[in-house]
């Protein structure tokens, strides 16, 4: 089985895949940025991949979710809690104050913002944390340092300035696990909607929520995102909780459509 995940070599993608996927044949693929991830397992390069879709800090990872809805076939099918402790990381001799860039993936960079702040450093984005300590290490520069895991350290020959600079200490990445098929368990399980009104007009997301809420379900997690048709129009993500039955989501969207919406069921997964 081919597992795609965000590259390269020392990310936190890399630790949660190999924490997920355990069994020794397991073949794991790295891609260079969310998008590639996601595209490779939408072009049925791979069988699966995980990527992160919220933190703790900066909240949902946009580029996740705006990749994930460009292939209709493609499922959610489980979940991966990584707890987040982030280092800063520089090239030998480096002085703290001396630091006048932080360089890594912008989630992550996002994650530090009270820290970088604080010590008056530009932020400097790469496609992730361990490309940017692989670039802060070719470069051989004292001026800049690298923000991702401690790993990085050991992998490139870096210096760990300063540990646990996450402005949240109890800081978490939750990574979904996503492939081509739905997931047929009926089983009680989380239920990600994806809800598209069907026309623009004041109270449509109230109206949407007090269905959910007439069928008792509890909902965890909304986020909405722009329908690229034009400015102002969105889109909707709920997560039912884990006591949602199959039952209850087939009379949701059968309600929903009936009132015009456009609804995809994204994943049920544990």
């Amino acid at each position: 089985m081919k597992v795609a995940y965000l590259g390269p070599q020392g990310t936190f993608s890399e630790e949660a895949a190999s924490r997920y996927f355990t069994s020794a044949e397991t073949e794991f693929v790295m891609f260079d940025s969310i998008p590639d991830v996601v595209e490779a397992i939408g072009e049925y390069q791979v069988d699966k991949a995980i990527v992160p879709l919220e933190n703790t800090i900066e909240g949902t990872i946009n580029m996740t979710i705006d990749s994930l809805i460009s292939y209709e076939q493609l499922f959610i099918e489980g979940e991966y809690i990584l707890p987040v402790s982030l280092q800063l990381l520089a090239n030998k001799g480096t002085i703290r104050s001396d630091i006048k860039e932080a360089w890594s993936i912008s989630p992550i960079l996002t994650q530090c913002r009270k820290y970088i702040r604080s010590l008056n450093m530009k932020s400097v984005q790469y496609d992730s944390s361990a490309s940017a300590a692989t670039a802060l290490q070719l470069t051989g520069r004292t001026d800049a340092a690298a923000i991702g895991p401690r790993s990085l350290a050991t992998l490139l020959g870096l210096d760990i300035v300063e540990s646990d600079i996450q402005d949240n200490p109890d800081n978490q990445t939750r990574f979904i696990v996503v492939s081509n098929y739905r997931n047929m368990d009926t089983e009680t399980k989380k239920t990600m909607f994806m809800i598209t009104p069907g026309q623009d007009q004041p109270g449509v997301l109230s109206a949407i929520l007090n269905i959910f809420t007439a069928l008792s379900i509890n909902l965890s997690w909304i986020e909405s995102r722009p329908t690229t048709r034009k400015l102002g129009v969105y889109r909707f993500f709920l997560e039912a909780n884990q006591s949602c039955s199959q039952a209850t989501v087939h009379k949701a969207v059968t309600i929903l459509e009936a009132l015009g919406h456009e609804v995809r069921i994204i994943g049920r997964y544990q």
